[in-house]
């Protein structure tokens, strides 16, 4: 019961650090005070402890996001607290699985994938690869990761230029962001090469399945378009989430 507590609460923290990061970041770039998205207001920081979150100013409140977050990461973390990661432990793969929730919210929330984020993730990558696989399976695996998804941005972009010739009327966004190029290295990294190509394939898959599914609701809603998109960053965090971690 002890360790139930115990671990319940660093889900708790870890999932405040998490809605902080998710809020702060795509504003600032920076870890600072953090501030309404809405209206730019400071926030205490003592409201990511708190059971509510709200601004004071404007009456913004992003609650729902930030319960599935702390709902997610203490589940997440009696999970962990039983079944780690075997190579990098329970504090470690919680860390991990933190940081792979922050990308999530992020990139649903914001479409983007932050320099930052890259930044620090290939650091915990290259050191965290390093431990379990080997400095070459993981910088093996950084290069296959990026260059895969490097060959898959372009290959949208070609996509979207011929549908755009042939319907000029069309404006549509990016098929892949530059940021999921970078993330593909990172996770990559902290895969290690062969393991980058099931994570890949995990990933693929699982868009193609929740995209096609998206279109069908979409579709019998009447309310398709072809400028619809979906954030791509989850499904590269869930193909590196089953190997790590299920």
């Amino acid at each position: 019961m002890i360790s139930i507590i115990y671990i319940s609460i660093i889900g708790w923290l870890l999932a405040n650090l998490a809605n902080y990061f998710s809020d702060i970041l795509p504003i600032k770039r920076r870890p600072g005070i953090p501030v309404c998205f809405r209206c730019g207001s400071s926030f205490s920081f003592l409201k990511y402890c708190l059971l509510t979150y709200n601004c004071n100013h404007c009456g913004y409140n992003n609650n729902i996001r930030v319960w599935i977050v702390r709902t997610c990461l203490i589940i997440s973390a009696l999970y962990l607290w039983w079944y780690p990661n075997e190579k990098l432990g329970f504090y470690l793969s919680i860390l991990l699985f933190t940081f792979f929730v922050i990308i999530i919210v992020i990139d649903v929330e914001h479409r983007v994938i932050l320099h930052p984020i890259i930044i620090v993730g290939s650091i915990f990558g290259i050191a965290s690869g390093a431990w379990m696989h080997g400095i070459f399976s993981t910088l093996a695996g950084g290069f296959v990761g990026f260059v895969m998804m490097l060959i898959l941005f372009y290959l949208g972009i070609l996509v979207i230029k011929l549908r755009s010739k042939k319907h000029p009327e069309l404006t549509e966004n990016e098929a892949l962001g530059f940021g999921d190029v970078n993330l593909g290295g990172v996770i990559g990294f902290i895969l290690g090469y062969p393991a980058i190509f099931a994570s890949l394939m995990i990933t693929i898959l699982s868009a193609g399945i929740v995209s096609f599914i998206y279109i069908m609701v979409m579709i019998i809603r009447r309310e398709y378009s072809v400028n619809l998109s979906i954030p791509y960053g989850p499904f590269l965090v869930f193909g590196a989430i089953v190997l790590l971690f299920l």
